[in-house]
């Protein structure tokens, strides 16, 4: 075998030595995002893992579903698990309240993803009095909902009887045994619930009333050590949202296939996606201050130091208001 020339074997030693740092700038920063469900919600998120939307910021995104309830996610925020949740609201303002670095960047639902369904024979909220309302459990985000849409009515928490009753499916077994008259009830449930018959009292989509039902959340630390990363991650969904708003069809073959769905559920999963996209999307999705109030208002029964705590002390949009005046946005709508 001939000798590659000095001249050459110089040449190639300079080409390497170039294109090494160039691709280590480009390599993947790692990400772990948390989720506490398997949700048609997280929509955006799987979209933009499955269609590279975080790679095309160099994020490599892992998302993991920690399960066992938001606080479970929370524990694995503060103690670095996972750098970006996505979380109830009033998890992570309750989190801020005991001395946590949680904050809240963007929101994905910013109002209550619920309706209250009742028996055909109850059409109004006076009907309610006397009757049994079934909720996943107390003080979970079902029974907070009842609450909040008890205090618009001007009921008294014992006009009803609050029951017990688990999970929406669970709920949707006792409305038929007539276990209970009426329930709170989430997606996919509450399509089930009303092609079953049951009357839909009031959708809280329908409302002006600000829950923080999802939101994305980190911690102050790692936000003000990972700025540009967490930004680039940001850009990523943002993207995840304007493909689920252009891209609908393409959109919910992949949640398809991470739910598991088959042909039987497929009709309330369209259902659920369009309902997500279109009313609760957002396409620059800041946290909303009177979402905050609200869940303020009601952890300050549990927490005192809620009924003081400055609002805008729970949520960091600055990096959503960069970029959106970067102009990023537009240009995601614009094609």
């Amino acid at each position: 075998m001939k000798k590659m020339p000095r001249i050459n074997l110089i040449l190639c030693l300079l080409v390497v030595g170039f294109w090494l740092p160039w691709h280590g700038a480009n390599a993947q920063d790692k990400i772990s995002m948390g989720l506490s469900s398997v949700s048609a919600l997280h929509t955006a998120t799987w979209v933009a893992q499955e269609r590279g939307l975080f790679r095309k910021h160099n994020i490599d995104a892992e998302v993991i579903v920690t399960g066992q309830g938001g606080t479970v996610g929370i524990a694995a925020l503060l103690s670095n698990d996972v750098q970006i949740i996505s979380s109830a609201g009033d998890l992570l303002a309750a989190a801020a309240l005991r001395g946590g670095e949680a904050v809240m960047l963007a929101g994905v639902v910013n109002k209550g993803l619920q309706r209250i369904l009742t028996v055909p024979e109850i059409k109004t909220p006076a009907d309610l009095k006397g009757k049994r309302v079934g909720v996943t459990r107390i003080g979970a985000v079902s029974h907070v909902v009842l609450q909040m849409m008890m205090q618009r009515w001007k009921m008294n928490p014992a006009d009803v009887q609050v029951m017990q009753v688990g999970t929406s499916p669970d709920m949707l077994i006792s409305l038929d045994k007539k276990g209970i008259d009426a329930a709170v009830l989430t997606i996919p449930s509450m399509f089930v619930a009303e092609d079953r018959g049951y009357r839909v009292l009031i959708d809280m989509a329908d409302t002006d009333i600000f829950y923080l039902h999802t939101m994305i959340g980190s911690t102050r630390a790692y936000v003000k050590n990972n700025r540009d990363k967490v930004s680039r991650f940001l850009k990523g969904y943002l993207e995840g949202i304007a493909f689920v708003k252009q891209n609908r069809k393409e959109s919910i073959e992949i949640v398809k296939k991470k739910l598991r769905i088959g042909p039987a559920q497929e009709r309330n999963l369209v259902r659920a996606v369009d309902l997500v996209a279109d009313k609760y999307y957002e396409q620059v999705p800041y946290t909303s201050q009177r979402g905050v109030e609200t869940v303020l208002g009601f952890i300050e029964k549990d927490n005192p130091k809620a009924k003081t705590a400055d609002p805008k002390s729970f949520y960091d949009d600055s990096l959503l208001r960069e970029i959106e005046q970067s102009g990023f946005v537009k240009t995601l709508y614009a094609r």
